[in-house]
């Protein structure tokens, strides 16, 4: 079984220790920060499913850490209890304010504190399965989105997206700047259909390279071509400098040949009920799965729709 991994961001060693030594006891995965910047570098180093944040802290303290994790749109689901000082009420306010889940006074009782984590990430666990390198909702999440929009029977479009060229860069530079390129991704996804999608669309993360967005058929194509060109912009910079330069890599495809490799790209099926009828989940992922095979055939970033009638 996996176990949950909580990052705890605090300036005391004794506290650290305590909370360290209580939640290992539980069964969870603990890591520690001395204060709020390192916080902030471990929370996307470690991909916590929970944070454990004192409020006063050296560099930068816990307002201010609490306001820029739920500001980041990977990161804004991800629970945290603030850690106050007794009798210091303001503190918890602008905890709360900041974005706080939950609020711990100290000293506090070890089994009160066990007690709330467990409670809180029961419920987010619940209340969003989450991937756990994007935050983005996963599989059960996707399935429920997709009858939705076949039940509604408007106008729709199903995207799914992969990285082309993925498992050689992953086999070149390692699976810790893999999963980075992995998030960097759903950040443009998300960032391009928040700001030229509609109000209602959604995006989730099927698992490893692969992402799915809902959006209504006349944003399709301004979707798609914003997000090719924001990925293709920033793609170069997961390389070093000579790859970078040359433009390949040298490195196994697929059939285990050495070959030069082409940087990664990306490639994206458009399912829709544009131009036939949709009655069934399974149906979009057939033809989604098609279609994502067509666009990876062809060379560089592309998209290619169903136009079968």
């Amino acid at each position: 079984m996996i176990k949950q991994k909580i990052l705890i961001i605090d300036d005391e060693p004794d506290i650290r220790d305590v909370l360290k030594i209580t939640l290992e006891c539980e069964g969870y995965e603990v890591f520690e920060a001395t204060d709020g910047v390192d916080g902030l570098e471990k929370v996307h180093k470690k991909s916590p499913d929970m944070v454990i944040l004192d409020y006063k802290m050296p560099k930068m303290d816990g307002h201010e850490v609490c306001q820029i994790l739920k500001k980041d749109i990977l990161l804004r689901h991800m629970p945290i209890i603030m850690l106050t000082g007794k009798g210091e009420t303001q503190d918890k306010v602008n905890g709360i304010n900041a974005g706080a889940d939950d609020y711990m006074v100290k000293p506090f009782e070890p089994t009160e504190l066990v007690a709330r984590v467990k409670m809180i990430l029961r419920r987010s666990t619940r209340d969003l399965d989450a991937n756990p390198l994007s935050r983005l909702p996963g599989n059960i999440t996707i399935m429920h989105e997709l009858e939705a929009a076949i039940t509604r029977n408007a106008p729709f479009s199903v995207c799914y997206l992969d990285l082309d060229k993925f498992k050689s860069f992953n086999d070149t530079y390692g699976f810790e700047h893999g999963d980075e390129v992995i998030r960097e991704t759903a950040r443009i996804i998300l960032n391009v259909v928040n700001e030229y999608g509609n109000p209602d669309d959604f995006v989730g993360h099927i698992g490893g390279d692969d992402y799915v967005f809902l959006t209504s058929v006349d944003k399709t194509e301004l979707l798609c071509n914003r997000i090719i060109d924001c990925f293709d912009k920033i793609a170069p910079s997961f390389y070093n400098q000579l790859d970078r330069e040359r433009g390949y890599i040298i490195a196994k495809d697929r059939q285990g040949n050495v070959d030069k490799v082409p940087l990664i790209s990306v490639s994206i099926g458009i399912v829709s009920n544009r131009d036939k009828s949709i009655s069934h989940v399974v149906e979009i992922g057939e033809i989604g799965a098609e279609l994502k095979k067509l666009a990876k055939a062809n060379q560089g970033s592309n998209f290619v729709w169903d136009t079968r009638k």
